[in-house]
């Protein structure tokens, strides 16, 4: 029973890892595309934001796995499920990310911009230098709340037939016709939460240099 489940964790911990990785840079994207003067760049990430918040996930999901079958007619091959989980869980959790990103940057006082300026540095150095510490430093607990629930969110991954560890617990207490599979999933989830926990306090304990 375990190692199904420690299987079906690995994979768990896959797609949390992927989402990570992809929907974090990309939401600073999209924030900044979203606070952009360009009239027309702003109003498709508001769109953009708007349909993938407004929207299911397990809808999301779906649309990308069968997506390019029924509308372009392709065949993307056994390994398209999981990558369309991967896709689906960036593109969803970016959205997300984008807002908090765009609340902490604008939160951000005027002055320092200005200070920055005479200082000497360019955008980027007072973006990278100045405003990105702050925003980090602001945004945190926010930013753990949506990681949290990434955490939960990816037992989602059921609907496209990836053997997550949702998937197994639930395969294994239909098999065993028992509820322990269920609960040793929820002890796991729990666990992994707790770590991830921990991490984001470590890391708010270290910026706490950077006061408001």
């Amino acid at each position: 029973m375990m190692g199904i489940l420690m299987e079906g964790f690995g994979l768990t911990a896959q797609i949390f890892v992927i989402t990570l990785v992809g929907s974090l840079p990309l939401g600073i994207v999209v924030a900044l595309a979203r606070m952009s003067r360009f009239k027309p760049l702003a109003w498709l990430a508001q769109l953009y934001i708007s349909i993938l918040r407004g929207t299911p996930l397990m809808l999301q999901l779906m649309a990308i796995m069968f997506g390019p079958y029924y509308l372009l007619g392709l065949n993307m091959g056994s390994d398209w499920k999981f990558w369309a989980c991967a896709i689906g869980f960036i593109l969803n959790y970016a959205a997300y990310f984008a807002e908090i990103y765009r609340s902490g940057i604008q939160s951000i006082p005027r002055g320092q911009y200005e200070a920055a300026t005479v200082l000497g540095y360019s955008k980027a150095q007072t973006f990278m230098k100045i405003v990105l510490p702050q925003v980090i430093k602001r945004i945190l607990p926010a930013m753990g709340n949506e990681i949290i629930t990434l955490v939960k969110d990816t037992s989602l991954a059921f609907v496209l037939g990836i053997m997550e560890m949702f998937s197994a617990a639930k395969a294994l207490a239909a098999s065993e016709v028992s509820m322990v599979p269920y609960a040793i999933a929820a002890l796991v989830y729990w666990a992994f939460c707790l770590i991830i926990e921990f991490i984001l306090n470590r890391v708010e304990k270290r910026l706490d240099y950077y006061h408001d």
